[in-house]
């Protein structure tokens, strides 16, 4: 593990993390270095004053698509569309409720000011996107992350009604039939019901690496 003393210092093979996963600390949020990160499976989270923790987990929870479970519930929701989805409406706002909206089992939150103001850097690069679940003129649910290539790097979500993340997650990626992987990072129970699955970190480098053409051929890398 090393620390990043500036942005000209390059990550560390992921395979050269810790047990828990960490790749480096240190470093900035600038958006060339965050795109770097993620084009290498590499992304942040640390608390709010203390250095970036950059982490590579193994193994990593994903979603393949194909793979996708919906229930006959959301099937239901689905067809009779009881809310509105938009996309990149209101971001930064999305960022805020994520952080603010209680999570069963969570004290705190990972997503602090100075995150809030690099992903947002990132949206309007147009590589960190925001998903919006309305009911009439009030947002009720959402989700933000990043989408390189074919794969969804998703990073957090948050509901206010029941279900109302899901259906905008699934409204998205049926939106958005390129999308081959959900990256889910870490391993959460609700993405395990949706389908998501542990795989080895190797297999999901692998993965990546197939698809780092596709992130090339839409200019995420600089």
């Amino acid at each position: 593990m090393i620390y990043l003393t500036n942005d000209k210092t390059s990550f560390p093979s992921p395979d050269t993390a810790s047990e828990e996963g960490i790749v480096a600390l240190g470093g900035s949020l600038t958006p060339e270095r965050l795109i770097e990160a993620y084009s290498e499976g590499i992304f942040p989270w640390y608390n709010e004053g203390e250095p970036v923790v950059w982490w590579c987990p193994d193994p990593r929870f994903v979603l393949f698509r194909e793979k996708l479970h919906i229930s006959k519930h959301m099937r239901k929701m689905l067809r009779e569309a009881p809310y509105c989805v938009t996309y990149n409406r209101c971001f930064t706002e999305v960022m805020r409720q994520c952080a603010t909206v209680p999570r069963k089992d969570q004290d705190g939150t990972w997503i602090h000011p100075e995150l809030i103001e690099a992903y947002t850097g990132l949206h309007k690069r147009g590589v960190a996107h925001s998903v919006e679940v309305w009911e009439g003129d009030v947002l009720i649910g959402g989700l933000y992350g990043l989408k390189m290539g074919k794969i969804f790097c998703g990073e957090s979500m948050f509901s206010k009604r029941n279900n109302a993340s899901e259906y905008g997650f699934i409204t998205y990626l049926q939106a958005h039939p390129d999308i081959a992987l959900v990256d889910c990072q870490i391993y959460s129970e609700y993405l395990e019901r949706l389908g998501a699955e542990k795989i080895p970190r190797k297999e999901f480098l692998a993965l990546l690496d197939k698809m780092r053409e596709d992130i090339k051929n839409e200019k995420i890398i600089t």
